[in-house]
């Protein structure tokens, strides 16, 4: 499953564009070509980002989307129908997506089907989309793999079941949830139906629930792990960090030593991070 030899000494590039439940777009390529996944921020946001790189935008070969909520497809339909960008999802997620009203430019040509567990190739990476537990039409992770390298992601999961576990375990760099802390939803002004859909086994992770799976689940294959998604009024990006890595001292698991975490920004850019 490895890719073509012309490409195997091209670094790996990463960029989180936004990460929060306002807007979420992230960007994984070489230096030939790369794949957004999902599009919750406008086109004019990705552009600027992506030119603040040295990525032309012209090197967007696919749109991965995770699931049809406003935050994660608002410039879907642009990206698809106007600059012509194949948009990749499940046929579930695809008619979700066009019958939400957060994306005005609806996808036609530009469609493409995905069905979980069988791998398509789109340029130089090997993508798989997952089922993950949540409360989209339809949901799903995706592991993509680039010669030896896979990067996973793991965006919008209530909990991480036996098959979703599956896919994590083979990340070297993983992008995985953790939404909000336990203390600060419980007294915070949401709704009580809206904590309970968040802390439910089709809303959102917990900092808990992420610390505790990568501590028992840890293995030295795992190089990077992004903390996304954070509520803005449930989280604070500090408080995700400590408690991942109070869960990680205690199975003897050093940051810095072990294992990289770093907890993407909610509404600004990461670094690129080249791998």
């Amino acid at each position: 499953m490895g890719c073509f030899t012309s490409f195997e000494n091209m670094k790996l590039q990463f960029i989180s564009l936004a990460s929060g439940s306002s807007g979420n777009c992230y960007y994984l390529g070489n230096d030939q070509h790369g794949i957004l996944i999902d599009a919750g921020i406008g086109v004019r946001s990705i552009k600027k980002v992506l030119k603040e790189n040295g990525i032309a935008f012209e090197k967007i070969i696919a749109l991965l989307i995770t699931h049809d909520h406003a935050d994660h497809i608002k410039s879907a339909g642009v990206l698809g129908e106007k600059n012509f960008i194949p948009v990749y999802t499940t046929e579930e997620i695809h008619i979700g997506m066009n019958k939400n009203y957060a994306m005005t430019e609806k996808i036609y040509n530009s469609r493409k089907i995905l069905f979980k567990d069988q791998s398509v190739r789109i340029g130089d990476f090997l993508v798989t989309a997952f089922q993950v537990p949540h409360d989209g039409t339809d949901n799903v992770g995706y592991c993509i793999e680039y010669n030896d390298k896979k990067f996973v992601f793991a965006t919008d999961l209530g909990h991480i079941p036996e098959d979703v576990a599956g896919y994590l375990s083979q990340a070297d760099y993983l992008v995985i949830e953790a939404n909000y802390d336990e203390e600060m939803l419980k007294n915070g002004r949401y709704s009580s139906f809206l904590k309970q859909r968040v802390a439910s086994n089709n809303g959102h992770m917990s900092n808990r629930d992420t610390a505790r799976y990568l501590a028992n689940s840890y293995s030295d294959r795992l190089q990077y792990v992004f903390l996304c998604h954070l509520s803005q009024d449930n989280n604070h990006p500090e408080l995700a960090y400590k408690t991942v890595e109070i869960f990680l001292n205690e199975q003897n698991i050093k940051l810095g030593r072990d294992l990289n975490l770093t907890v993407l920004k909610r509404t600004v850019a990461s670094e690129m991070f080249v791998f």
